[in-house]
């Protein structure tokens, strides 16, 4: 069974950057799609990016394109989410998520998620 562990986040200012991880555990990751999802206060869940089998299919929300880079080193068993030019908006819980195969935007087609790392991004 695949379980992930997201690390990375942080306090920023505004115009910063982070770089977030996704840990991996578990033989069949390379079998995974991954997703970036986030939660702001008040807010529902949105997708974010993702990241394909091969790690060359990425998608984005509009929000965050040309900003946002999501990658996946496969020796690491990890995928990252490279996040510049932050702005207070950006501020949330990001979570990674995982599921077979095909890499969709929809959450709630994710069935194996991370604990969560804080992103605040002050003005």
């Amino acid at each position: 069974q695949v379980q992930l562990v997201e690390s990375g986040g942080g306090l920023v200012q505004a115009g910063g950057s982070l770089r977030l991880s996704c840990a991996a555990s578990g033989r069949t990751f390379r079998n995974y799609a991954v997703g970036w999802f986030r939660r702001a206060p008040g807010k529902e869940r949105e997708f974010v990016a993702l990241v394909g089998l091969s790690g060359g299919n990425t998608r984005y929300t509009d929000s965050v394109k040309d900003r946002f880079t999501a990658s996946r080193d496969f020796a690491k068993k990890t995928v990252y989410l490279q996040m510049n030019s932050l702005k207070p908006e950006d501020t949330a819980v990001y979570y990674c998520a995982a599921r077979p195969l095909e890499a969709v935007p929809e959450g709630a087609h994710y069935t194996i998620w991370g604990q969560g790392t804080q992103v605040t991004v002050s003005s």
